[in-house]
């Protein structure tokens, strides 16, 4: 089998120069949050330590009494976690900038274009957003409804091989591009209007990139079944070789109470995709455009033009009206009166009463002056803790960084209404559990390797907060009221938040993905070994690299990761984070130090797994500003993975 070994330059941040001589002064570091409890985002056990870090990333985690930093932050009686990730992000170009809403809940990390929404050319959107400088980490999904209505528009028809083709397309360049996967929102029009098997075929463009789909359920008559939709969302993604993801998963309506069926159905997976996974919002609402899920699709044929035509027609009127409120009593919780309007907090049903007309009159009336956005109550307490506790599903917001809340408060309380009412108050979940679905489960879903875990090598993207203050403040009636608790931010080693207010630092990066970080079911703890040797090109020159890593149970990666000319080491890894793994596919971080003595934190990533290989290789990534090594193994070189 003939081994090819790739290794790639990408940025990392190189530390201050460490000199090896014993007389030579102590480094100076960049900061020191000195003092912390560590929740370090694997789910293990809190624990007391320092945390060093240097131009952007960790360093070094541990007992550092005699560390000196241009910095010290004072944790002690806080909680140092990884920075949070929002996999679900509505962000608003115009809020990117500063992020107050998210930073204030500990996020970092974004990723837009969810329900299959969005630019159908992620690069141009995202420099778009970053044109002011990102006070938090962006990236984005290539959104299926907007590829589907660039081609097909809004119209209910079905797609031809040509256009199948063109899609796909679409589909496979973004994604070449370094989009975090495909998502969908089949709810919505006109993906709605698109068959299972024509998801299918476009969305499977993406199978060679090993990324995932997530998908707002369909929820079609006559049962309007939310469990049906999110077994089409299984199906689909199986279907085409991508990850389930159950996007922000509810039973709602008539379906209430249903929540451990779906629970079983992810866990009981699909013969051809063993692992489903979701997100979950803490609230027992959404928010979206009135007419968006309470219309019949056929009335939403065409666009706005066409269902105001229709409006206008008495007999479709009146089965419009009678199929919206059908929809009200078996998706809603309390039917028509779940109905509110976000911009003016009014009810559906004292529109009604007001107009003296139904609730699906009223509605349509209201549609008739413009669309509206509208708060849908639709579950229930029982069901959200079910899905909060299970160990596959991250935390996200459905919302993301904005200047204003819509009418709902996901948009400043999420992540505090989790660790302040369902961590400390009520005990659903513990503190651990809660920050692994915040920040590493949802990285290993997407498809992140250097994000999501306090550990060497990783960005020193962090939240630093009071666990016995952190709380939610926002309600519906008062969406932007900022919540409490959260003391320190740092994106990339920038401190973005401290002490109630922004510090206007815009350390955010654009994020992309590789096609060497699939997703996956998030494994850190098990124990397994690694040994590679050959030779690579390092520094223009000719070189031997060794990797040789073990990892116990539970415990971070030990080893040797080393390139040699000759007697000269150029380049030796110091310390490592976890290593996580999949099928034929493991990666690590680490800070290491070259023959100049520069310290830089690196990435190490081993791949045998990509479909898209004409033959069988194992690349072989090491991601570090100065260190630009290409090579081959030659066949007969000995090469050896044990997972």
């Amino acid at each position: 089998m003939k081994r090819t070994i790739i290794l790639l330059a990408a940025p990392a941040l190189i530390a201050s120069t460490v000199s090896r001589s014993s007389s030579s002064p102590q480094p100076v570091h960049d900061i020191l949050i000195r003092g912390g409890t560590i929740v370090d985002g694997t789910g293990r056990p809190r624990f007391r330590a320092d945390v060093l870090i240097d131009n952007g990333v960790i360093s070094q985690i541990g007992k550092l009494g005699g560390a000196h930093a241009r910095k010290v932050i004072d944790a002690s009686g806080l909680i140092v976690a990884p920075g949070f990730i929002n996999p679900h992000s509505h962000a608003e170009a115009d809020a990117v900038s500063t992020a107050a809403n998210m930073l204030e809940q500990g996020v970092t990390t974004e990723i837009m274009n969810p329900d299959g929404d969005g630019e159908t050319d992620i690069v141009p959107q995202l420099r778009r957003f970053a044109a002011q400088g990102l006070a938090i980490n962006l990236g984005a999904y290539i959104g299926f409804n907007s590829v589907w209505e660039q081609t097909m528009g809004l119209a209910d028809r079905r797609a031809s091989p040509a256009q199948i083709d063109e899609m796909r397309g679409v589909i496979d360049r973004n994604l070449s591009n370094g989009a975090w996967g495909v998502s969908a929102g089949l709810d919505y029009k006109p993906g709605y209007y698109a068959t299972k098997q024509e998801v299918v075929n476009v969305i499977g463009a993406a199978s060679p990139w090993r990324t995932n789909f997530p998908n707002h359920e369909r929820v079609t008559p006559p049962q309007y079944s939310s469990y049906t939709g999110m077994a089409e969302t299984i199906d689909i993604a199986s279907s085409a070789g991508l990850m389930p993801v159950i996007t922000h998963i509810k039973s709602q309506g008539h379906e209430r109470g249903r929540a451990p069926a779906v629970l079983d159905m992810m866990r009981r997976g699909t013969p051809t995709q063993p692992y489903v996974t979701g997100d979950v919002y803490p609230y027992l609402a959404g928010l979206t455009y009135l007419s968006d899920l309470l219309v019949p699709a056929w009335a939403q044929d065409g666009g706005r033009p066409a269902m105001l035509k229709r409006f206008g027609d008495p007999a479709m009127r009146g089965k419009i009206v009678q199929e919206a409120e059908t929809v009200m009593n078996v998706r809603l919780a309390g039917g028509a009166e779940g109905v509110t309007l976000a911009d003016t907090g009014e009810r559906l049903v004292d529109i009604a009463a007001r107009d003296k007309v139904s609730p699906g009159e009223a509605m349509v009336r209201v549609l008739e002056k413009g669309q509206r956005p509208a708060v849908l109550a639709f579950g229930s307490e029982s069901d959200l803790q079910a899905f909060l506790r299970s160990p596959a599903i991250s935390i996200t917001c459905d919302c993301g960084a904005s200047l204003e809340g819509h009418g709902h408060p996901r948009y400043f309380g999420t992540w505090p209404r989790v660790l302040g009412h369902y961590v400390r108050d009520t005990k659903v979940i513990s503190l651990e559990e809660a920050v692994r679905k915040m920040t590493a489960l949802p990285a290993s879903t997407i498809g992140m390797v250097d994000r999501g875990l306090l550990a060497p090598g990783m960005a020193a993207d962090v939240a630093i907060f009071d666990a016995t203050k952190i709380a939610d403040r926002a309600t519906y009636a008062a969406a932007t009221l900022s919540p409490v608790g959260m003391r320190y931010v740092l994106v990339n080693g920038g401190l973005a938040w401290a002490d109630g207010h922004s510090t206007g630092t815009r350390m955010g990066t654009l994020v992309f993905r590789q096609r060497w970080m699939p997703s996956r079911a998030m494994d850190l703890r098990r124990a397994g070994n690694i040994d590679v040797a050959g030779p690579v090109v390092a520094f223009d020159r000719h070189a031997d690299l060794v990797v040789k890593l073990t990892q116990a149970s539970g415990q971070q990666a030990r080893g040797l990761v080393q390139i040699k000319s000759g007697d000269r080491i150029l380049y030796t890894a110091l310390r490592f984070g976890w290593t996580q793994r999949s099928s034929k596919w493991l990666s690590v971080t680490g800070i290491g130090r070259d023959a100049k003595g520069k310290i830089s934190g690196f990435t190490l990533t081993l791949d045998g797994g990509d479909p898209a290989d004409r033959r069988p290789v194992t690349h072989l990534v090491l991601e570090s500003r100065d260190v630009r090594w290409k090579g081959d193994f030659p066949a007969e070189a000995p090469a050896a993975t044990r997972h």
